[in-house]
């Protein structure tokens, strides 16, 4: 018998199809997707990357001042905020002279490590920038996941590091599956996970205890 876990995924994947996450052209506009998303919509977020095109190199975002760059990702929302944490971000690549091969060759651990004592990224950004940008399999736990695997019944830890580690230990460690979960995941919150969900042609209706307090 599958895992559970394997076979939520599985029910999502059958359902949804293949996501092909990160939406951006670059590893480098991936990194700078994941901070301008932050407590922001992926629409808000996509204006501000829309602003920042002519500077996406990172010698480009480098150069401009932390009032330039604020004015360009306005539309991400704590534009103040979110520059200063970009210029933060830009100060650790830099010490790897931007180089993405690199970065890969270093053990995943002390990897998330510097990642999450950049100031403001924490674990969830830190874990979608190690996947998405830099191909470390790695469960990403956001509020969608936590608000899923609650009504379909589970109790997760509350920590961050336990709720991904539970998960992680009865999964392979497989880069493709952890891609393509946490964007399953995304889509199923949007489509019919939602505040009130759909539970209508929900594909894991079946598994699901329907817990919506």
């Amino acid at each position: 018998m599958k895992h559970k876990y394997q076979l939520i995924y599985n029910k999502l994947y059958e359902h949804y199809g293949p996501q092909r996450w990160w939406p951006a052209e670059t590893p480098f506009e991936m990194m700078m997707g994941s901070i301008l998303v932050q407590n922001t919509s992926w629409r808000n977020a996509d204006k501000a990357l829309d602003n920042l095109k002519p500077f996406l190199k990172p010698e480009a975002i480098d150069y401009l001042s932390i009032d330039e760059l604020a004015h360009l990702i306005r539309p991400s929302g704590f534009f103040n905020i979110k520059a200063k944490r970009i210029k933060s971000y830009m100060k650790w690549f830099k010490t790897y002279n931007y180089d993405i091969d690199l970065i890969k060759k270093i053990d995943r651990h002390q990897l998330r490590k510097e990642l999450i004592s950049i100031q403001g990224i924490g674990p969830e950004t830190a874990d979608v920038i190690l996947i998405y940008a830099f191909d470390i399999p790695i469960f990403v736990v956001d509020a969608y996941a936590r608000r899923i695997f609650y009504r379909l019944g589970y109790d997760m830890p509350e920590s961050y590091d336990e709720f991904r580690k539970q998960i992680e230990k009865d999964l392979p460690m497989d880069l493709m599956l952890y891609n393509e979960f946490h964007a399953l995941l995304v889509e199923h919150a949007k489509e019919h996970c939602k505040t009130s969900p759909i539970c209508e042609s929900c594909p894991l209706f079946g598994l699901c205890d329907r817990r919506l307090a």
